[in-house]
C-alpha cells in the first residue's frame, strides 16, 4: 500500500482519477480470477475425497498400484480447472434463478438482451451473467475501498463512499455492456446477411419448395454463411414445431434487431404461411429495394469518410506541400535578409 500511495502522490491531480479506475478494474479482475481458481480447486479436492470414500466403502482394494503416486503427484490445480470453475458458477447462478436477488441481478430487459446474444445455451449464459454481475458489483467496491486517495481532502468518508459507489456502478454495468456490444455486432451482421437470405428464399421458392421447406434448408445448409439469421430462424422453426404460431415464433427476429427490412421479411413469411401464394416476384422486388438501400448507405458512408479524410490531409499533406512549394522561396528570402543585415 505504501508503494501505491507513493505512486498516487507522484501523479498529477488530473491523472489520479484514471489511475484509480485502472487500479480498481485490475484488482477486481485479480479478485475474480483468484476466487474462481480457489473455487475450482476446492471443488476438485472435494470430488476426489468423495471418490476415495466411495472406493473405500465398496472395498475397491484392487485399484492400480500407481494410483496413489499419480494422485500424490497432482499437487497443483487440474488441467480443466477453468471448465470446472465455470460449471460451479453456472450451478450457483441456476440456484439463484428462483430467488429474489437472482431476479434482481437479471431483470427482464437484461434477459431479453441475453436472448438476442445468440448464445448456444441461454440458461448457462443467464447463470454466468448473474454470477459475473454479483462478483463484480461486490469486488470493485472492495477494491476501491482498499485505495487511499486525495480526491476529497478533509473528507475521507465521503471519498470512500464515492469510490465504493463508482465501483459498484461499474461492476453492475460491465456485464450488461459486454452483452450489449455482442448484440450490436450481431445486429450489424444480420443487416449484412439479409440480402443473401432474400435471394435464397426467392431461389428456393422458384424451384418449388414451400416456405417451411425453404426455412429448413436455410437453417441446415447455410449455417456457416449466415450464422446470425440462420440461428434465429432455427430457433423460430423450433418454436413453431412446439406449437407456437408463425407470428409468435418470428416475433423476436422481427422486433429484436431493430431492422425494418428484416421485420418486413418476417411479415411476408407470416402472410405466406397464413394465406399461401407465390412470393417469388415480391421477393425479387424486395431484394432490389434492399440492395438499392445498401448502395445509398455505402454512398453516405463514403461521403462521411471523405469529410473525415479532409482533416487528415490538412494535418499531414498540407505541411509537406508548403515545404515543397514554398521552401525554396523562403530560404532565398532568408539568405537575402542575412546579406542585408551583414552589409
Amino acid at each position: 500500500m505504501a508503494i501505491v500511495d507513493a505512486w498516487l502522490d507522484a501523479l498529477p491531480l488530473g491523472g489520479r482519477g484514471m489511475a484509480l479506475a485502472a487500479l480498481a478494474v485490475l484488482l477486481a479482475a485479480l479478485l475474480v480470477l483468484a476466487a474462481a481458481a480457489a473455487l475450482g480447486w476446492f471443488r476438485h479436492v472435494r470430488q476426489r475425497r468423495r471418490v476415495d470414500r466411495a472406493i473405500a466403502t465398496s472395498g475397491g482394494g484392487g485399484a492400480p498400484a500407481g494410483r496413489d503416486e499419480a494422485a500424490a503427484g497432482q499437487d497443483g490445480p487440474p488441467a480443466g480447472w477453468l471448465r470446472e470453475t465455470a460449471q460451479a458458477a453456472v450451478a450457483l447462478g441456476e440456484r439463484w434463478a428462483g430467488k429474489r436477488y437472482g431476479r434482481l441481478l437479471l431483470d427482464p430487459q437484461d434477459r431479453q438482451l441475453l436472448d438476442l446474444g445468440g448464445y448456444a445455451d441461454p440458461a448457462r449464459a443467464r447463470a454466468l451473467f448473474r454470477v459475473a454481475r454479483a462478483l463484480l458489483a461486490a469486488g470493485l467496491p472492495l477494491a476501491a475501498l482498499s485505495l487511499r486517495t486525495d480526491l476529497l481532502p478533509g473528507w475521507p468518508l465521503a471519498e470512500k463512499a464515492v469510490l465504493a459507489f463508482l465501483g459498484f456502478g461499474l461492476g453492475w454495468m460491465l456485464p450488461k455492456w459486454a452483452v450489449a456490444r455482442r448484440v450490436a455486432r450481431r445486429r450489424r451482421q444480420a443487416g449484412e446477411e439479409l440480402p443473401l437470405l432474400i435471394d435464397l428464399l426467392r431461389l428456393l421458392q422458384g424451384v418449388g419448395l414451400s416456405m417451411d421447406q425453404g426455412l429448413h434448408v436455410v437453417t441446415t445448409e447455410f449455417r456457416q454463411v449466415m450464422p446470425v439469421l440462420a440461428g434465429e430462424l432455427h430457433w423460430s422453426v423450433q418454436q413453431y414445431a412446439r406449437g407456437r404460431s408463425r407470428e409468435q415464433s418470428l416475433a423476436r427476429l422481427a422486433g429484436g434487431y431493430g431492422n425494418d427490412d428484416l421485420a418486413a421479411i418476417c411479415r411476408l413469411i407470416v402472410q405466406v404461411d397464413r394465406h399461401g401464394g407465390a412470393v417469388q416476384e415480391p421477393l425479387n422486388r424486395f431484394s432490389e429495394r434492399v440492395r438499392e438501400k445498401r448502395r445509398l448507405e455505402l454512398r453516405e458512408k463514403v461521403g462521411r469518410l471523405t469529410v473525415k479524410m479532409t482533416g487528415v490531409m490538412v494535418l499531414t499533406l498540407l505541411p509537406a506541400l508548403l515545404i515543397v512549394t514554398g521552401g525554396a522561396g523562403f530560404l532565398a528570402v532568408m539568405r537575402g535578409l542575412s546579406r542585408v543585415g551583414g552589409a
